[in-house]
């Protein structure tokens, strides 16, 4: 039993000593950006929002975790112009939507992360929250190199009533027509490390 012991202590040891370390990659918030897409019956609206904070865990040049947060204070919409852009990201920002003043932030955790088979490809999941809710999500994400910086992308569909934002939601109420608005939206996330 003790020589059991001493082989297994040997064992972690050089386990501990061929792991390396877990670093953090800052993300660069000023090149990050996240692009949104949303549907109604007439059609779609697109725009950005952009990143507040956030890190990248790399272990042995493999993504390990990480976390960012969102500024929803930044919702715009990219499709309009004048009154009419005004006037949806107004009521974007509102309570009816995801009500910036009282939220000012989203958050997103990774909690596991599982390589695809191919360098830089994962499937993440994480913990995403919007207003007072958590929910977890799962996508693809790949890490590759452009102009000689790394840049994570990846692309999610979230469900908006997952998340108690019902305004003009099918789901919830009755003879909306041609106001629906779909429950499902796309978000296309794009970091860039430093």
């Amino acid at each position: 039993m003790k020589q059991f012991s001493i082989l297994f202590l040997a064992f972690a040891a050089m386990t501990l000593a061929f792991t390396s370390p877990v670093e953090s990659t800052i993300v660069d918030t000023k090149a990050s950006v996240i692009t949104w897409k949303g549907y109604k019956v007439l059609g779609s609206h697109t725009g950005t929002i952009k990143i507040n904070s956030g890190d990248l865990q790399m272990q042995d040049g493999q993504l390990v975790g990480g976390s960012f947060t969102i500024d929803m204070k930044t919702i715009t919409c990219t499709d309009l112009e004048g009154e009419y852009k005004g006037k949806l990201e107004g009521h974007l920002k509102s309570a009816d939507f995801f009500g910036v003043d009282k939220y000012p932030t989203a958050n997103f955790n990774i909690t596991s992360v599982v390589s695809r088979g191919t360098p830089g490809a994962y499937k993440i999941t994480g913990d995403l929250k919007i207003k007072e809710t958590t929910k977890p999500v799962r996508f693809n994400v790949n890490i590759g190199e452009e102009g000689g910086q790394q840049i994570a992308t990846g692309e999610v569909q979230i469900d908006r009533s997952d998340f108690d934002i019902r305004y003009g939601s099918g789901s919830f109420f009755d003879n909306l027509g041609d106001n629906t608005i779909y429950d499902e939206f796309d978000l296309s996330i794009r970091l860039v490390l430093n």
